[in-house]
């Protein structure tokens, strides 16, 4: 008898807490696990991007933190800087940003120039990175990432069903499309 593969689910449905971008009345939710630094989580953006346009108010997308610290030594500082910069209410830009200019981690000028051209108080944002303030939110995502099978970034889910196809955007739409149907509430959130 043939063993049927199921696809791991997302353990920690999507709350409050998450970054999100997209109404949360949209039929599919596209989770993605990533690492600022990770080549891959890189290549994954501008995919990412244009789904967001296809989709539009069809799609919400959350972005939960997953560090490959082991083989990505900037991107807990990357992750760090992006909470840093949500408590000041500029996730996404942050977000946007690091991923647009991963040959740049470690360049602090460069990164600084940013921060105020992004409106941020530096100061605080860089205290409250050396003071590893929000090491326990990006702990809390990875742990949960785990728990729902996250072994590699990027690492999505669909409506709460982890997508092993590729990151492309034909392949990853034609997905989506499919998810369209009814979404539990519990992934809308």
């Amino acid at each position: 008898m043939a063993k049927t593969y199921v696809a791991p689910k997302l353990t920690v449905p999507v709350a409050d807490r998450d970054h999100v971008e997209g109404p949360a009345e949209a039929p599919v939710v596209l989770v993605e696990y990533g690492d600022y630094q990770c080549p891959y989580c890189g290549a994954a953006y501008p995919v990412i991007k244009q789904l967001q346009k296809e989709m539009g108010a069809q799609l919400r997308f959350v972005f939960r933190n997953f560090p490959i610290t082991n083989a990505h030594p900037q991107a807990e500082w990357a992750a760090e800087t992006a909470e840093a910069a949500s408590a000041q209410g500029k996730f996404w830009p942050m977000h946007d940003f690091l991923y647009e200019n991963q040959q740049f981690f470690g360049d602090n000028p460069y990164f600084v120039k940013f921060e105020e051209k992004l409106q941020l108080d530096v100061p605080r944002l860089s205290k409250e990175v050396a003071s590893r303030a929000y090491l326990p939110r990006i702990e809390e995502d990875f742990s949960s990432g785990l728990r729902s099978g996250v072994n590699g970034t990027p690492t999505f889910f669909i409506n709460g069903v982890r997508y092993d196809g590729e990151h492309e955007v034909g392949p990853m739409l034609a997905a989506l499309r499919q998810a369209e149907g009814p979404v539990s509430k519990a992934h809308r959130k």
